[in-house]
């Protein structure tokens, strides 16, 4: 848990579960934001318009194959499909976050396009946690989405 502000009663815990006091943050400030490495060739197969499902088997730990199959199975109503698909991009870029440097918080930014994989399975667990009924799920990962990228929250909430 990040440094806390004093122990008084004034002290609050915000949504990231930071410590603040009278609108002030811990003193150490926000971790540095994490950028995963990119994989062109994965990433060009998909640009070029080949098959995401030949795509994830070929490069299983590209998020963003498996965030592409997780985003169709939501469009075609097969919420469990896409469910799967999702837990799977999602878990690959835990493992991918934690190599980069990650300690389990701070900004996976947007812009940077390699980390559009990991945000979109994210934005894409959440949609099918919530369509099969899993609903503290579908609020985990808003939650966490927001906390990881607030560009990806808007950019994906269309």
């Amino acid at each position: 848990m990040p440094f806390l502000v004093g122990l008084n009663p004034l002290n609050v815990i915000d949504p990231r579960g930071w410590a603040t006091m009278g609108g002030m943050t811990n003193l150490l400030g926000e971790p540095p934001a994490t950028l995963l490495p990119d994989d062109p060739i994965a990433r060009a197969e998909l640009e070029l318009g080949a098959d995401p499902a030949a795509v994830a088997a070929a490069h299983p730990s590209y998020a963003a194959a498996w965030a592409e199959l997780a985003d169709r199975a939501l469009a075609t109503g097969e919420p469990v499909a896409a469910y799967a698909y999702a837990r799977t991009g999602y878990h690959r870029s835990l493992d991918q976050l934690r190599r980069a440097g990650w300690k389990g918080h701070g900004p996976v930014p947007w812009e940077h396009e390699p980390n559009r994989g990991f945000l979109r399975s994210l934005n894409a667990l959440g949609l099918a946690a919530a369509a099969i009924g899993e609903d503290d799920e579908a609020v985990r990962c808003a939650a966490f989405l927001l906390d990881s990228s607030p560009a990806a929250a808007a950019a994906l909430a269309d």
